[in-house]
């Protein structure tokens, strides 16, 4: 699971101090489903991304859910979307990853937190099957985002 923020603002890098994460080094929070790691792929004055890749233990999960049913051994256990796609283990890790920047402090750069900045985030792959489109709109777009999907076909052989 993998999201993105991006921020043009001038200066593109005041984005670390809000979010009390140096861009010059890759951060890791341990989770109980796997791993969050913060870092920055792009960090100038025009331009600043910072990344939360979300590293989920797929067999970690099967281990801890203790379910025992009579089809515990099976495949589907293990063999799933879950680590791939954004889900509420994406909002724990943000939660976990960005705790200190979601109390709306920043004790280096105080004025920052009154700024208005632009933003463009990126989250990579949210499953939508029932509702697709319509629910990612519903959901974001009377917040004032303006959303940009895009569909993957996973098999070309079988759409379903």
């Amino acid at each position: 699971m993998l999201l993105t923020i991006s921020t043009t603002h001038s200066s593109a890098t005041d984005l670390s101090f809000l979010l009390h994460k140096h861009p010059a080094r890759l951060q890791s929070v341990e989770l109980s489903q796997g791993t969050a790691h913060i870092f920055y792929p792009h960090a100038d004055d025009n331009r600043c991304t910072v990344a939360l890749l979300l590293e989920i233990d797929p067999i970690g999960l099967v281990r801890k859910s203790g379910d025992g049913g009579p089809d515990s051994f099976t495949l589907g256990h293990y063999v799933n979307d879950r680590p791939y796609v954004a889900s509420s283990f994406m909002s724990v890790a943000i939660a976990k990853a960005f705790s200190t920047a979601m109390n709306g402090k920043c004790e280096k750069r105080p004025e920052l937190v009154e700024q208005v900045m632009p933003f463009d985030v990126t989250v990579s792959v949210i499953p939508a099957s029932k509702g697709g489109e319509f629910l990612i709109r519903k959901l974001f777009e009377p917040l004032g985002y303006t959303v940009s999907l895009e569909q993957y076909i996973l098999d070309a052989k079988f759409p379903e």
